[in-house]
């Protein structure tokens, strides 16, 4: 019987992926982070009770716009700060060491 070869999150993000450090790499850990900031916006509004296009009112895009933000698409620092503002909500942002953190108070 074949001796089957077990590999860790990381071994396997490292074949798959690309090592750390590459650009690569580089490029599918930030689409993960916008993906996660996105995903906190969205968790969030739908806390709120709003819609997309009631937050899109309050932020002053478009329903369309809101969507890429949850997607983490088109986010910038002043985007997420403006969206958390606009739903009354303080939101800590902490980057460092290669991690990123959402903190809301």
């Amino acid at each position: 019987m074949n001796k089957k070869k077990f590999y860790t999150q990381d071994e396997a993000k490292d074949v798959l992926i690309g090592r750390v450090g590459t650009p690569q790499r580089d490029n599918y850990e930030n689409n993960l982070e916008m993906f996660l900031i996105g995903d906190v916006i969205r968790r969030t509004r739908l806390e709120k009770e709003l819609t997309q296009e009631d937050l899109g009112k309050l932020v002053g895009v478009q329903k369309a716009q809101i969507s890429k933000i949850e997607n983490g698409k088109n986010l910038t620092i002043s985007t997420v700060i403006k969206v958390f503002r606009a739903m009354g909500v303080s939101a800590k942002l902490e980057i460092g060491n290669g991690e990123q953190k959402i903190a809301l108070c």
